[in-house]
């Protein structure tokens, strides 16, 4: 049994995980149009290019990551060693040099590069840490859990919180070179959470689940044991199909409430003395009803199963999306219920989906012999950034597409393509998500023998 204390520890990874991961979905691209000041549609270009590579590299580190021994074991290590520099990687890519439009380009596609790799060469890591902390899959449900529910509270402090932060450190100026300025603070202050989050994460948790195999197979057999492994490949499917639902979603809200909602009209929301805009306490209303969704997903997959339990809530939240293009500026109580609605159905799949992968390698080694856990879950990690390059790219191109222009009163029709991103272009990920999760083979009635016969294995085997 796994005490609370190393299910909290494991739970600040993806605290610190997401609270960046959050900050690149809701303001890296506004951050690019409107303040450092990029064309959308280069920006797109540029999420879509690095994102690509970025996907690709994340198997590369699944495959160190599983040939690293050290007295940590093999995934802690990474948490360790690569804190710090995702911290400052982090303020790096918001920072805006005082440099021409193609050297400025040039800038945002390196440091944003480099970020994205630093992520997958920690996160990665921290991800295959879930398959072998405790061979359960029930007790992996509850890691999951509390992997989700952790990483939504980062999310929810670092969405309501970052616009705030970054007003206090510009002076409430609207010039550009304050805005730089407090923008690059603002990250300054979240990237020091995560370096202290990752650094707890590493002194709380435990590696405890040994390979049947000692010796370590080649990388040509894990690949091909990993490309014949089917529910890998479905998993993969829905894990881009939702993200692109969730990024869409992300990257337009701010957009939306500048443009559609015209959040500056509205008095700002005062707490502590502190004054919250709009859209910061509609993303941070998000992340709480995904906290709600986290924490029903065990309860009510243990009761009909993670697959049913996942369609039902992509195919709620497809409904619920559709409905929401046809809301008015004013409809703001509906816009935050609906919010809150969506965010439930979204908060309630991803522990699933980590309990899944998990599921996957006891798969691949009751069928192989070989435990390749950190390429299986590097999968995962492929999958968000893959799912994240399509939906952001989309998102860049179609603004230009639909006339976009950046800190301007927008057309007819760009205001149109603005509501289409909160409704029926995240609607198309999650219908694309509910057909690859129908495809799912590994029931809980298939992972008890599954876990039965590994565990038989190990007892003769003496690990």
């Amino acid at each position: 049994m796994i005490k609370l204390t190393e299910k909290i520890g494991y739970g600040f990874g993806d605290m610190a995980s997401s609270m960046f991961w959050k900050l690149f979905g809701a303001y890296l691209m506004i951050f690019y149009t409107d303040v450092f000041g990029l064309p959308a549609a280069a920006v797109g270009t540029m999420f879509l290019i690095t994102r690509i590579w970025d996907s690709a590299f994340d198997p590369i580190v699944g495959v160190i990551a599983d040939r690293t021994h050290s007295r940590w074991g093999k995934f802690r290590p990474y948490l360790l060693w690569l804190a710090v520099p995702f911290g400052l990687i982090g303020v790096l890519t918001f920072f805006t040099p005082d440099w021409g439009p193609t050297a400025k380009l040039v800038y945002a596609y390196v440091t944003y590069s480099l970020m994205m790799m630093v992520y997958s060469a920690i996160n990665v890591p921290y991800a295959s840490l879930l398959g072998v902390m405790s061979p359960d899959p029930k007790e992996r449900n509850t890691l999951s859990t509390f992997r989700m529910m952790f990483a939504y509270i980062g999310s929810f402090i670092a969405l309501l919180l970052f616009m705030p932060l970054v007003n206090f450190f510009s002076g409430g100026s609207k010039e550009a070179g304050e805005q730089q300025m407090g923008w690059t603070l603002a990250v300054v202050v979240i990237a020091v959470m995560c370096a202290v989050l990752f650094l707890g994460c590493f002194a709380w948790t435990r590696e405890r689940v040994k390979p049947i195999k000692t010796e370590q197979n080649p990388l040509k057999d894990d690949l091909k044991d990993l490309f014949h492994n089917r529910p890998w490949w479905i998993l993969l499917g829905a894990g881009v199909a939702a993200l692109v639902f969730n990024s869409i979603r992300d990257g337009a809200t701010v957009y939306y409430f500048k443009y559609f909602v015209v959040e500056e009209e509205y008095t700002s929301v005062s707490l502590f003395g502190v004054s919250f805009v709009l859209s910061g306490l509609y993303l941070a209303v998000g992340q709480a009803a995904n906290i709600v969704g986290v924490i029903a997903a065990a309860p009510v997959s243990n009761r009909i199963g993670k697959r049913n339990t996942y369609m039902w809530a992509m195919i709620i939240a497809t409904v619920l999306s559709v409905i929401f293009y046809w809301f008015d500026k004013d409809d703001l109580v509906l816009i935050f219920v609906f919010q809150v609605l969506i965010s439930i159905c979204a908060g309630s799949i991803f522990p699933l989906l980590w309990s899944m992968y998990a599921d996957c390698a006891d798969y691949s080694e009751l069928k192989t012999g070989n435990r390749a856990t950190g390429l299986i879950f590097s999968s995962s990690s492929m999958s968000q950034k893959f799912g994240w390059a399509i939906g952001t790219a989309v998102t860049g191109w179609l603004l230009a597409f639909f006339g976009f222009q950046a800190n301007a009163v927008q057309s007819e029709e760009a205001i149109s393509g603005i509501k289409m991103f909160l409704s029926f272009l995240p609607a198309v990920g999650t219908v694309l998500s509910v057909i690859f999760i129908s495809l799912y083979p590994l029931t809980e009635k298939k992972m008890k023998e599954i876990t039965a016969e590994l565990e038989a294995r190990r007892s003769a085997a003496g690990r």
